[in-house]
């Protein structure tokens, strides 16, 4: 069983989240939080697997709850909920700790696919929301990193982080490629290890910076 924690400061939305994932077998909502303070209490209180994190709410926003429940449990996924309004925040959101990416209003089956696929290690990035992080990348600047890194790659991991950047889960990429799911997850361990970063979103953020896209 998936546990979620939801964050949101419009608890209507909360409610509304909380609906549409309780339908899942596999998926339990363990709390709902009003704000970052109350979410960090939270994830203390039910250990959940993964936080479903609005940004800009009262007491303490998203990016600060991120970078506290990250430091604190850094086991737990942060899957950022954001509006056209709150895009200017995703890099900061990156910098945090977030490791997906999603736009109220995501269809269901896709919200729920995203809270499975980020427990099992797969980065859900909205397409809109990689062009706000590409923009973020280039005129906010990044934590430096040796461009000759992605020298090391290989024609098709090139391929294959360049689709990671656009958004795609493990399984779109494997079906643009025509590979098996996991040979794309074996191209992903070896991106990470060559670019010495921990995740796929750092990997992206790397790549987009360095204009691979």
């Amino acid at each position: 069983m998936i546990r979620v924690l939801i964050c949101d400061d419009q608890w209507i939305v909360c409610e509304g989240l909380e609906l549409i994932l309780g339908h899942d077998p596999e998926i339990e909502v363990v709390a709902l939080a009003s704000d970052g303070v109350d979410a960090l209490v939270k994830v203390r209180n039910t250990q959940p697997d993964v936080v479903l994190m609005d940004l800009k709410m009262p007491e303490m926003n998203g990016v600060q709850a991120t970078r506290k429940i990250k430091a604190e449990f850094p086991e737990v996924k942060v899957i950022v909920l954001t509006t056209f309004g709150d895009d200017e925040w995703v890099f900061d959101a990156v910098r945090a700790g977030a490791v997906g990416y999603l736009l109220k209003g995501t269809p269901r089956e896709q919200l729920v696919a995203a809270v499975k696929g980020t427990v099992a290690g797969e980065t859900y990035l909205d397409p809109k929301i990689a062009g706000k992080l590409l923009d973020a990348v280039a005129t906010q600047g990044a934590p430096t990193a040796d461009s000759a890194l992605l020298d090391d790659l290989t024609e098709r991991e090139r391929e294959v982080l360049r689709l990671l950047t656009q958004g795609l889960s493990n399984s779109e990429i494997a079906s643009r490629l025509y590979l098996s799911a996991g040979t794309v997850r074996n191209y992903v361990s070896s991106i990470l290890t060559k670019l010495d970063v921990a995740d796929r979103t750092q990997a992206a953020v790397l790549a987009l910076r360095h204009g691979l896209r």
